[in-house]
């Protein structure tokens, strides 16, 4: 039940991407630094990846990213299709509970 990445604008690839770089963290131009660009399983390649900073950077990483893709869905299917809390359960694989959690603290 989890999107593809194609399926992801970058607004909203930025808002689950939490984080922008402080200024003291520095950003080596391309032409200063050797590095082959061979992306990861998110993206082919980091050039064209739709979040603003990596996601493997940001703490819990994809597991998070993945988890906050989820509680949307739950979130979704609730409210616009009516979807029980059970159902929901068995369809994403997860607890009762923690469909009630995704409710009680839904994301934008």
């Amino acid at each position: 039940m989890v999107p593809e990445l194609s399926e992801i604008d970058e607004d909203e690839a930025k808002s689950l991407n939490e984080g922008e770089p402080s200024e003291n963290e520095s950003d080596l131009l391309p032409e200063h630094c050797q590095y082959k660009d061979e992306g990861c399983d998110l993206a082919g390649s980091c050039l064209k990846c739709p979040f603003p900073r990596c996601i493997y950077e940001q703490p819990g990483g994809k597991r998070h990213w993945l988890k906050k893709l989820r509680d949307r869905e739950i979130t979704k299917l609730f409210t616009d299709e009516g979807r029980g809390e059970k159902e929901l359960a068995l369809m994403f694989g997860v607890s009762q509970r923690t469909v009630q959690r995704a409710l009680r603290n839904p994301l934008k």
